[in-house]
């Protein structure tokens, strides 16, 4: 099974209207729920639900795509199952870090996998990052390029200067694909790595600057708790 997501051009609905102006970015779930089924997603037949069935009340569509994606039939999904099923709109798989940020956001019992309670939140999550993605992504490349993600991170209250927006696109953007080569810019899964990354930065910064006039004083170890908790 493939989850495709930032699909090409083709794929984009004209009605730009259903989009909102200003999007937010996703909040991280409090609790998981059930997700709707949405386009963009594509099965293969031949697989097999995992044993026991899906729980009660749970979204049929939603629970044959957790089955699909659960290979091993274990009952939940590891970081290479998860990785090896979500794609870019250009074919390419989702980065590792992002499928391990993800993992860490939804694994809420901590057991290193995503069970089908956490797969729904997960699922919701990157419905709602997906159109987020969409709305930015102004010239329907599929990736998204500097003046867009200025655009996006300013509508998230994130002004970042010209410097610092070079150093994040360059950081995210996409290399070279030896088959296709993916257009210039920051595939889907990066962006969202990218827009998540700055949230978790700028958060740990306020919590530092505690009379918020944009200026702190910290020691090595905090500066370096600071960097090595981003995701």
């Amino acid at each position: 099974m493939s989850i495709r997501y930032g699909a090409p051009p083709q794929r984009y609905p004209s009605q730009a209207s259903q989009y909102r102006p200003s999007p937010a970015p996703p909040a991280r779930p409090v609790s998981s729920q059930y997700g709707a089924a949405a386009p963009g997603y594509y099965s293969q037949p031949g697989y097999g639900a995992p044993a026991g069935g899906p729980p009660p009340g749970a979204d049929p569509q939603l629970w044959q795509w957790f089955s699909a994606v659960d290979t091993d039939r274990s009952g939940a999904i590891s970081v290479t199952e998860l990785q090896a099923a979500l794609v870019n709109g250009n074919w390419t798989k989702f980065d590792l870090d992002t499928v391990k940020m993800l993992m860490s956001i939804f694994d809420t019992d901590r057991s290193g996998t995503i069970g089908f309670s956490e797969f729904a939140g997960l699922w919701k999550y990157i419905q709602d990052w997906q159109n987020v993605f969409r709305h930015f992504d102004r010239d329907r490349s599929g990736s998204i390029e500097g003046a867009e993600l200025s655009e996006a991170l300013r509508s998230f209250g994130y002004n970042l200067s010209p410097t610092l927006l070079a150093l994040l696109e360059q950081k995210y953007a996409s290399g070279p694909s030896d088959r296709y080569g993916p257009p210039p810019g920051i595939t889907f899964d990066r962006f969202v790595r990218a827009c998540v990354v700055v949230k978790t930065l700028t958060e740990a910064f306020q919590r530092v600057d505690t009379d918020r006039d944009g200026w702190v004083q910290m020691n090595y170890e905090q500066f370096m708790k600071i960097i090595l908790s981003a995701p």
